[in-house]
């Protein structure tokens, strides 16, 4: 077995071993905010700080591992530095570990400044997370950098971007995957690079007492974490554009429109995240504009040309159903659903009223967990099953599908009317004037367990094809 082979398989186990994990820490945040386990308490925002950086970390590599398979089709990434991807994600999630369980750190996956500085947590554990923060922003950097040469030595930039489609070309060919990846990867590079700035400042004011600019180092911290979710899903949909096609025996290829939307996406993505500053009156109004603008936007170029194109895609196609397949279809449905949710929050009138509530984490989520998750479960269960060919059981498949579905968007719809009627997010327990909160935490945690159901269901079938690819 080919070395890169091997490190799929090893991406594919250090997603399916860290998932349940992280699942069930938010099962267990949501009985605590439900009135249960009240001696888990203390464990609540440490819990919430390695649930939320795990879940972005596991879903950025899921998305980066099978975004590099597909890129491998066309080009020749390094295997070292693919396993030099995997060494160092692993430094960087023992670092996380150490400095959650044992030094309590309970900052919050976004770190904003200064409350690492500030919370009842020694200073080696707020050292120890920005250290962890550190590994993994340079490890994953690199990665980056060396599938954007692959892909450079191949095609060059310009062509990879799809620039010779705007301009009228039809030569080379250039599969849609390859000019997605492109994108993704060269805002990857910036957001990284941002997310290195910040913990630069935070060295600095750490080591040698120089103070910060609060506004500054929140704009960089966002720019990193919201720029790095989207583009998780990116990737996502990469494969999704270059495995899908095999299952409708259609071909998805690149055109004009499909260049200018994403190149459009390269320059959005980079102002959407000042939605997330609309509370900070101090920021220039006119990035609070340029917030919500680029936020509408966004919607436009990437998920409206893909769903679209989806759906023509399958629209009287011989389609062959399968795990993957129908968890492709599905992931688009939850990218959607959950935009939808983000641009109705990103409209500063409403922002106003839902930004501290978990409508929130409502969308988040929904895009997350209905979205991402099941692009790369699709792509995990494709590989596996592609190389071991074993039979495969169609009803047991839909009982699997049944379940994420029900369970997922059962615990989803909690959050939405949670964030509705006012409950607000980061709150342990719920004082007595949003003690309904409670009541719709107890039904998340029943709907997030049939989910957790699902996914070992899911875990049993794609294990299985794992084992025997694996030998």
């Amino acid at each position: 077995m080919d070395l890169a082979k091997k490190n799929t398989l090893a991406w594919i186990a250090i997603t399916l071993i860290l998932f349940p994990i992280l699942l069930l820490l938010g099962i267990l945040m949501r009985t605590v905010q439900a009135n249960g386990l009240s001696a888990a308490q203390e464990w609540f925002y440490p819990f919430m700080t390695l649930h939320g950086v795990g879940m972005v970390g596991v879903w950025y590599v899921g998305a980066m591992a099978c975004a590099e398979r597909i890129i491998a089709k066309y080009t020749k990434p390094s295997a070292a530095i693919s396993t030099f991807a995997i060494v160092g994600t692993t430094i960087g999630v023992v670092l996380l570990l150490v400095c959650v369980l044992i030094g309590k750190f309970a900052a919050g996956w976004y770190f904003l400044y200064p409350l690492p500085f500030k919370g009842n947590w020694p200073v080696w554990a707020a050292t120890t997370f920005l250290l962890s923060i550190t590994v993994l922003g340079a490890t994953w950097l690199i990665w980056s950098l060396d599938l954007l040469r692959a892909i450079a030595q191949k095609y060059s930039i310009s062509k990879a971007l799809g620039w010779h489609y705007i301009g009228g070309a039809t030569e080379p060919d250039v599969p849609p995957a390859i000019i997605i990846s492109t994108v993704s990867l060269l805002a990857c590079v910036a957001c990284l690079l941002a997310g290195v700035t910040v913990l630069v400042l935070f060295d600095a004011e750490l080591i040698a007492g120089v103070r910060n600019d609060a506004l500054l180092v929140k704009n960089l911290t966002f720019f990193f974490g919201h720029v790095l979710v989207n583009l998780s899903l990116y990737l996502g949909v990469a494969v999704i554009y270059d495995v899908l096609p095999q299952y409708c025996d259609r071909p998805w290829k690149a055109n004009k429109i499909v260049a200018i939307s994403w190149n459009s996406v390269l320059a959005i993505v980079f102002m959407a995240y000042f939605h997330h500053l609309y509370m900070d009156f101090v920021q220039p109004t006119t990035f609070q504009y340029l917030g919500q603008i680029a936020s509408y936007m966004s919607s436009l170029p990437a998920a409206v040309v893909t769903i679209f194109g989806a759906l023509a895609l399958v629209f009287h196609a011989k389609m062959r159903w399968t795990l993957t397949s129908a968890l492709f279809y599905l992931a688009l449905m939850g990218w959607a659903i959950g935009g939808v949710g983000a641009v109705i929050d990103s409209t500063i009138a409403v922002n106003s009223k839902f930004h501290n509530t978990l409508w929130v984490p409502a969308h988040f989520h929904t895009y997350m967990l209905e979205g991402l998750v099941l692009m790369v479960l699709g792509y995990y269960y494709h590989f596996v099953q592609e190389n071991a060919k074993l039979p495969e059981s169609w009803g047991f498949h839909k009982v699997i599908l049944s379940m994420i579905v029900v369970g997922g968007y059962g615990f989803l719809m909690m959050f939405y009317i949670s964030g509705a009627n006012s409950v607000p997010r980061r709150f342990a327990t719920y004082p007595a004037e949003v003690a309904h909160g409670a009541s719709y935490s107890g039904f998340a945690a029943v709907f997030a367990t049939v989910f957790f159901m699902g996914l070992l269901l899911y875990a049993i079938e794609t294990g299985k094809r794992w084992l025997n690819v694996r030998g």
